[in-house]
């Protein structure tokens, strides 16, 4: 509230003083910007432009049917001979069941029914809504937070079919119909980036800064829009939906089936099935539990929704996170107590730091700071932490990623090196995501930028400077 007192000066003037006695958050563009102004054209630079985004876009589906037919009960798992892979190659088409063909119209109909399922948990559970960051033209957007009551709901009716006479095979139906569900998948992600594409020249949203360079095969893999919704439902944004929802939580559910296969299969299941569903399921939890920190990440306030975003979300994470359970449910590892302890202590040393480093980071981006940690001031006015575990690098959640993605590959064993996949993968997205944050950054904090770098020089494995052990691998290899 403020106080105003008039008073009158030169003949016909009057002067007004007003005191205000409130903090006013003023909008980030106190002038109203044009459209244009707002969404500026963007340059084809990333993943190498155009040429890169279109082999991305044709290679990552592929590889997702790459990992089931070369790694299958019918194949083993990465054939090792020139007659092997030729035999891999002409299942393609004409598996000898059903988890293996290329479509089938009750799958897509169940995948249908499992997305609309999400929705209306989304709708009708409870769940706390929470405000987004400020966006570029001064508004901010509330979110539904109820995914973890999705997750409690789904896994409570998975346990009633799985107690029922009966009941674990009819769980094993999704991983009898694997490719399928890629398949089905696969269409709607497709179908969600085209026409989130195409709506976004008609309902005049905001853009992504990076997904708007007027090349096709860009935007579409970029993604034009920054948060797109269906027409009349401003309050379903389908990338934060998207990011932690359908894919996440049927990865879960995938793993489970994977499991009940096992059972099947063996009469029991075994200490590398159990861990691995144990840790990526607890990752899953956690990450529900967690929600509200997806607002934070780049995926939300920065990339648009296209391609990456809708494939990524809907076929990559559920059908290759869990490469391991699959390949675990028809070659079963048995570990033993001491490898068990092993790979259990490096996974929950990656999920402390994973989980530690976002809490503080959120605590402090909420405003708290319990353990007291130091900071710099940047021009702007924004603070970067500089102590705890973001004084240690300047990824350090990355660094607690890496090393839960190895625990959950080591309980498949050395015998192939496929189901190592997702570690190899998610160093090079990581870095590749740590390399676009820290030129989001300069770009964003200039001058300021470059003091912190010298205050947090490790970028993502704490003091270890990676940049240094290839300059010394170069000069190594020249010697």
């Amino acid at each position: 509230m403020s106080d105003s007192q008039p008073s009158t000066g030169e003949e016909g003037t009057t002067t007004t003083v007003i005191t205000a006695t409130t903090h006013l958050t003023l909008p980030a563009h106190p002038i109203p910007l044009t459209y244009e102004e707002l969404n500026p054209r963007s340059k084809p630079e990333e993943f190498f432009g155009p040429i890169g985004t279109f082999g991305i876009t044709l290679l990552a589906p592929l590889f997702t049917y790459i990992f089931f037919y070369t790694c299958n009960d019918a194949v083993g798992c990465t054939p090792t001979t020139v007659s092997g892979w030729k035999y891999a190659w002409s299942l393609v088409g004409n598996f000898p069941s059903s988890a293996g063909y290329l479509w089938e119209w009750k799958a897509f109909a169940v995948y249908l029914g499992w997305y609309a399922y999400c929705i209306v948990c989304w709708k009708v559970l409870p769940g706390d809504v929470i405000q987004g960051n400020l966006l570029r033209d001064g508004t901010r957007k509330n979110y539904k937070m109820n995914g973890l009551y999705t997750l409690i709901l789904t896994l409570g009716l998975s346990v009633g079919v799985l107690l029922n006479p009966g009941g674990i095979e009819l769980f094993t139906w999704l991983y009898d119909h694997w490719v399928p569900l890629v398949s089905s998948s696969l269409a709607m992600a497709t179908f969600q980036a085209l026409w989130v594409y195409g709506y976004s020249y008609y309902n005049g949203e905001l853009l992504a800064l990076g997904g708007n360079s007027g090349n096709f095969i860009y935007d579409f893999f970029m993604g034009r829009p920054l948060n797109p919704h269906p027409p009349f439902f401003p309050s379903f944004d389908i990338k934060t939906f998207n990011e932690v929802r359908p894919g996440m939580i049927l990865w879960l559910i995938l793993n489970i089936s994977c499991a009940c296969e096992q059972y099947l299969r063996l009469g029991t299941i075994t200490d590398s099935m159990w861990v691995v569903l144990t840790f990526e399921g607890w990752y899953t939890v956690d990450c529900l539990i967690q929600e509200h920190t997806i607002l934070n990440q780049m995926d939300i306030t920065t990339d648009g929704f296209g391609f990456m975003l809708s494939m990524g979300d809907l076929t990559w994470v559920p059908f290759t996170y869990g490469l391991q359970a699959r390949f675990l449910a028809f070659n079963p590892v048995h570990m033993g107590p001491i490898y068990t302890s092993v790979v259990v202590a490096i996974t929950l040393a990656g999920n402390y730091i994973f989980r530690q480093a976002n809490n503080e980071k959120g605590n402090f981006r909420a405003g708290k700071n319990p353990k007291n940690l130091e900071y710099m001031t940047t021009e702007r006015g924004t603070k970067l932490l500089t102590s705890g575990w973001w004084g240690r690098s300047r990824h350090p959640n990355y660094f607690g990623d890496w090393l839960m993605a190895l625990g959950w590959c080591l309980p498949t064993g050395f015998s192939t090196p496929l189901t190592y996949y997702y570690i190899v993968y998610f160093v090079i997205l990581l870095v590749h995501r740590q390399i676009r944050d820290d030129g989001a950054c300069r770009h964003k904090y200039g001058k300021d930028w470059d003091k912190y770098c010298e205050k947090v020089p490790y970028k993502i494995i704490p003091y270890v400077n990676i940049e240094v052990w290839m300059r010394w691998g170069e000069r190594y290899g020249e010697i």
